[in-house]
């Protein structure tokens, strides 16, 4: 319970929102513990060697953008390509491994040295699945992962085998995935965390709450929701073209909707370049999402307007039609 507008969001994000740290830390030492796990996988002489960097963390966990439940964490697993090299087609790409490397040829297509990032991924599985503490190892629905249940915690992992590239004539690298068909794409978290640290930094207000309670809208039932990293960018794209932000998320937060109202029904790449349009949402899921975003943009604004006039009580009202019960009552 709060008696002012501002108390009642900081006891939102609080206790609604933002992970609790206690579990953000038991969760990093989780992982720290299943990388040591994996560190032990080619030892045995089986399992593709790992690439001396190991790991790089990715997804909203990552950035700090996730709300509760921690329900799962992205991690990308690098191995070591052994001299092998890639070749970029329209549609895919492909790697061919060298005669040397025994353990990459021996999980490419029959007959030829061309790696098969599905075969990559079920030796991870095999192996993942045996490793103590943890309940089972399947491929995800996307075929792009694996993801990883854990016995003792609420959480997932979601691994990635990956590559990283040569510095090309710029002197940049990325990293190659697989893409759920066999092959291979692009991807590079280290542009999206770059990207959300310089935003967040450049604003007054924190650009990472403001994620996190938009992220809480869009998950109610209430409209259909908007996948994670698409949502991350358009409020980043919002922030990058805005001066100077306000230090209240109350007044942040009709902007942000008005931004989504607009935006919602018109396609949006992928600012790192590799994915195309990241708008997964149908004709009919964009113009549910842009209806419930004006409806809740005209009871913001009421909420500003009573906040304004002194009534407390029914501004945190109406923030709670906006968010839903958790969001806290007048005191």
């Amino acid at each position: 319970m709060a008696t002012t507008v501002n108390a009642a969001f900081d006891i939102f994000l609080k206790d609604a929102v933002r992970l609790d740290p206690a579990r953000s830390d038991t969760a990093k030492t989780s992982k720290t513990s299943l990388v040591d796990e994996i560190i032990k996988f080619p030892g045995d002489g089986l399992f593709p060697l790992l690439h001396p960097d190991l790991s790089i963390d990715y997804g909203s966990f990552s950035r700090k953008t996730k709300i509760r439940p921690l329900n799962d964490i992205d991690l990308m697993i690098i191995l070591h390509a052994q001299g092998s090299s890639y070749y970029e087609y329209p549609d895919r790409i492909e790697i061919t491994v060298s005669a040397s490397a025994t353990t990459l040829s021996a999980l490419c297509n029959d007959g030829t040295y061309i790696l098969n990032s599905k075969k990559v991924n079920n030796k991870f599985k095999d192996y993942l699945g045996n490793v103590p503490k943890y309940e089972k190892a399947e491929i995800k629905r996307n075929l792009e992962a694996v993801t990883l249940k854990l016995v003792s915690y609420e959480w997932v992992y979601d691994i990635v085998p990956c590559f990283i590239t040569n510095p090309d004539a710029a002197g940049r690298t990325f990293y190659l995935i697989p893409d759920g068909q066999g092959n291979w794409k692009k991807t590079d978290p280290r542009i999206d965390k770059a990207r959300t640290i310089a935003v967040n930094q450049a604003q007054t207000i924190s650009v990472l709450d403001v994620i996190r309670i938009i992220k809480y809208w869009t998950s109610r039932p209430t409209m259909p929701t908007i996948k994670s990293y698409f949502l991350e960018n358009l409020i980043l794209n919002y922030y990058g073209t805005v001066d100077k932000s306000q230090g209240y998320i109350d007044v942040e937060i009709p902007k942000l909707l008005a931004s989504i109202y607009h935006s919602i029904e018109s396609p949006f790449n992928d600012p790192k370049g590799f994915q195309g349009d990241i708008n997964h949402l149908s004709y009919e899921e964009r113009v549910k999402v842009k209806e419930r975003a004006a409806i809740d943009y005209n009871r913001a604004i009421e909420a500003g307007k009573l906040e304004g006039a002194g009534k407390m009580k029914e501004a945190i009202e109406k923030w709670g039609e906006i968010f839903g019960g958790q969001f806290p009552t007048y005191s």
